[in-house]
């Protein structure tokens, strides 16, 4: 029993997070990094914590990330959604409190491909009539 473990895959934009949720005392590792060192904005510190603080398990678990693509706010967010996705595999009854707050769902937002004969996505070169 001392060796489980809950796993959660998290997606947002171009990153995804890999979570283990270990019986623990709530210390965070992101990338084999401490927690606040690694995302030193407190903003996205508190995105990350958001699902454990809702389940009120913020201290019954050691958590161990490995997060790879996008930027800081991807990254928060793709850890935010594993974490959501192991604590449903822990105890399935959170999934109703977790989905209220909307974290279940994956975020499919991301960014649109540029087209070509275009300068982006949706913005066109300058017309000229003459």
């Amino acid at each position: 029993m001392a060796d489980t473990q809950y796993y959660g895959t998290g997606r947002r934009k171009t990153s995804t997070a890999r979570v283990y949720l270990r019986p623990g005392t709530g210390e965070i590792q992101v990338n084999k990094k401490n927690f606040d060192q690694y995302f030193p904005n407190q903003a996205l510190r508190m995105v990350i914590r958001q699902p454990l603080q809702l389940t009120e398990t913020t201290s019954k678990f050691d958590i161990l990330v490995n997060v790879d693509g996008g930027g800081p706010a991807g990254q928060a967010g793709a850890i935010r959604h594993g974490i959501t996705r192991a604590l449903m595999e822990f105890n399935a009854e959170l999934r109703p409190t977790l989905k209220q707050a909307g974290l279940v769902t994956r975020d499919p937002r991301i960014k649109e491909r540029k087209k070509y004969g275009q300068k982006g996505a949706r913005k066109r070169f300058q017309f000229s009539k003459r």
